[in-house]
């Protein structure tokens, strides 16, 4: 079996990881779920983070294949269209993106946009889709729950799961969006869970509760032993309920409508302005 080698990035700003996951042997690299740096109260976007992640690949002359995304983040803008102008490669996101964007496109007025083109995305994943970063094969499993969209990159041993699940003493992602389901993030987990429990689990994000220091893999056997909302044996029943309360107290993240608007178009930048709906409470 060919060696996954793994490099991870922080954004401390959103707590994001990004990996770069590479074939030392052939070469070639992917890139899972870049970060711009923005600033909500001046509206700059800088490219110091995603820089970052670009000199890394070509100090090493690597040869960027992919740029994919675990799903349309809530609480970071991608870097994908600007690593891609930069370095090339395709770039990647699961097919249902597509009910992301009908779902916030009224709600975000971009009614002047045409997704249907297919033309945000180099490449849509169905579940079970294979692709090559050089050498090596990465297999596609949709996880829906978290939002309709999101999908798990598995690679030999390792699999980027995006926010479908934290570091065990964090637990899992909210389901409170649009197409969001804690029925599926259950049935997604399981999925997971049913993966070999020596199989590496990759985080995208680490919000080091208590202050402890970073931590963003885990394992499967791990997570189903001593996370904190579901344990391997936790019922689905428990964990709906669990989850549905828990969504309630939770606030809108202050990204959400610029990060999705940026990235259902997978980080193509608006021209002049980021649209935020207004609701009156009067």
């Amino acid at each position: 079996m060919m060696t996954v080698s793994v490099e991870a990035f922080f954004h401390s700003p959103s707590s994001t990881l990004s990996y770069v996951v590479f074939d030392m042997a052939g070469g070639h690299c992917a890139v899972i779920d870049s970060a711009l740096d923005f600033d909500l109260s001046s509206g700059v976007v800088s490219t110091e983070f995603a820089d970052s992640i670009i000199g890394y690949i070509r100090s090493n002359q690597l040869t960027l294949d992919w740029i994919v995304e675990t799903h349309a983040h809530a609480d970071h803008l991608t870097a994908a269209s600007y690593i891609k102008s930069k370095l090339g490669g395709k770039v990647g996101v699961g097919c249902h993106i597509v009910d992301v964007q009908a779902a916030f496109k009224p709600l975000l007025g971009m009614d002047d946009i045409n997704f249907n083109d297919n033309s945000s995305f180099d490449h849509y994943f169905g579940d079970k889709e294979e692709f090559a970063i050089g050498q090596l094969t990465a297999t596609v499993l949709e996880t829906p729950g978290h939002t309709s969209d999101s999908v798990t990159y598995v690679i030999n041993q390792n699999a980027f799961i995006g926010d479908t699940l934290f570091m065990p003493d964090f637990g899992s992602a909210r389901c409170d969006f649009p197409g969001g389901s804690p029925k599926q993030l259950f049935e997604s987990i399981q999925r997971i869970y049913s993966l070999a429990d020596s199989t590496r689990l990759w985080v995208c994000h680490d919000y080091q509760p208590g202050g402890r220091e970073l931590m963003y893999q885990t394992t499967v056997g791990e997570s189903k032993s001593d996370n904190i909302h579901i344990r391997g044996e936790t019922p689905e029943k428990e964990f709906v309920e669990f989850r549905i309360e828990r969504d309630k107290q939770l606030n809108v993240p202050k990204l959400l409508y610029p990060s999705v608007q940026v990235n259902i178009l997978a980080g193509k930048l608006p021209s002049e302005f980021i649209k935020i709906p207004i609701s009156k409470a009067f």
